[in-house]
């Protein structure tokens, strides 16, 4: 697990993440069908996939920002952000 592990955050660092990578990044879920990500994750994602979609960083971060969905019933986990949801934002841009 910890090769595991090591082996990803080596990956995510060498695709141009710089800043600490967050752990659920690093880590994959039991099922791996869960969209959701931290803020934290998308924005350090953020300069890596406006290079990819050619846009400016700033309009993603707007756009990642708009995205946010708040905690459930308002106190029960934390905010995160719906990859699927986001990239179907991206899609319907082009």
């Amino acid at each position: 697990m910890i090769d595991q592990i090591s082996n990803r955050t080596e990956l995510l660092k060498s695709s141009g993440i710089l800043a600490p990578v967050p752990s659920d990044l690093v880590e994959a879920s039991a099922s791996g069908l869960d969209p959701h990500i931290s803020v934290q994750a998308a924005i350090v994602q953020i300069p890596r996939v406006a290079k990819a979609r050619n846009l400016e960083e700033e309009t993603l971060r707007k756009l990642v920002l708009e995205h946010v969905e708040e905690r459930q019933l308002g106190f029960l986990g934390e905010q995160r952000l719906n990859v699927l949801k986001l990239n179907l934002a991206l899609d319907s841009m082009k």
